[in-house]
């Protein structure tokens, strides 16, 4: 239930909160490349992009980080809506500032996004899961939902089956073998991956060796190995899904402003997917490859650009992994 409202401008402390929600949103390999701006007298938030934590080679074009910034907005609108807010949101308000990613000014309530407000239990529970799932199929009801939540953030969401999912995990091999012989695609994991005890333990960025998962032994759902070509002591192996239940979430266009779209409607379907028992990780190897983009769309439709590739199934939920302290991605100014 929301919060008693409070027409005036929320203190400092409820900004750090909301901006504590904000962050806790996914991106790739976990390197929260968000800034935000609160200004007092105009209730406004505004959300930067952190180019310094791009990855110039597995996400040339930074869309990986509009993804991660665009869900990290999505977060703060249902926060801002929990609050008993009305998020009043624009998308690139300054087109001469590649880096102001969005603006979110605070409104009294208004109704009609009851149901974004309603995802808001689900923040910290998310996380990604690199664990085996159950070979139990999502409710179609289910996938239905999923796809409309998508649908509300101006994306698409669909579930390959048959020979198209075939094409898809064929695709994801390509990019995996691509990877292992890939400079600088290791320099990136080198960097944002933690495998010795004291950085995995205080670093507040990165994936910790703690949340990689086990091995892959056998089974077909797609995994990524966090290791590399490192060793982890202690790490198990396990056998996962031989049926994976994999979503690609498309756009019409392939703009930043879609970027951003697409972030806020992956958080969208991951939020409600965590609220229906789901557990989730993503498969991002294939759209790191510009040219494995293309083909992982539904050859039958043959429309949208595909910006992410989920895999979703009932199974153990993953640790939480660390976030920067608020003050650091926080600045108010008067």
């Amino acid at each position: 239930m929301s919060r008693e409202v409070s027409h005036h401008t929320p203190s400092d402390e409820r900004v750090a909160a909301l901006v504590h929600d904000a962050a806790a949103a996914p991106s790739m390999h976990n390197a929260q490349p968000w800034r935000f701006r609160y200004f007092r007298d105009a209730r406004t938030f505004v959300l930067f992009a952190d180019f310094d934590r791009a990855m110039p080679h597995s996400d040339p074009d930074n869309r990986g980080l509009h993804l991660g910034c665009g869900a990290a907005l999505l977060n703060l609108r249902v926060a801002v809506l929990h609050e008993g807010w009305h998020a009043e949101t624009r998308l690139l308000p300054d087109a001469t500032d590649r880096a102001l990613l969005a603006s979110v000014r605070l409104t009294d309530p208004a109704g009609g996004e009851s149901d974004l407000g309603a995802l808001y239990p689900a923040i910290h529970q998310r996380h990604s899961s690199r664990y085996p799932f159950e070979e139990t199929k999502i409710p179609e009801v289910l996938r239905e939902a999923l796809g409309a939540a998508a649908r509300s953030e101006g994306a698409a969401l669909s579930f390959p089956t048959s020979w198209h999912l075939q094409d898809v995990l064929e695709l994801i091999q390509e990019a995996e073998a691509r990877n292992i012989t890939d400079a600088g695609s290791d320099q990136d994991l080198t960097r944002w991956t933690h495998v010795d005890a004291p950085s995995a333990t205080t670093a507040d960025d990165g994936v910790p060796q703690y949340a990689f998962g086990p091995r892959k032994r056998g089974g077909r759902a797609p995994m990524r190995d966090f290791a590399g070509h490192r060793q982890v002591a202690g790490r198990d192996a396990a056998d996962f899904e031989q049926k994976p239940q994999l979503a690609l979430l498309s756009t019409a266009h392939d703009r930043p402003e879609d970027w951003l779209r697409a972030g806020q409607a992956m958080e969208r379907v991951l939020l409600l997917a965590t609220l229906k028992g789901l557990s989730s990780s993503f498969v991002t190897q294939p759209v790191e490859w510009t040219d494995l983009r293309w083909p992982l769309r539904d050859p039958v439709t043959g429309t949208g650009f595909q910006q992410l590739l989920l895999r979703l199934g009932y199974g153990p939920k993953g640790p939480s992994t660390p976030r920067r302290p608020v003050t650091e991605v926080l600045d108010i100014q008067p």
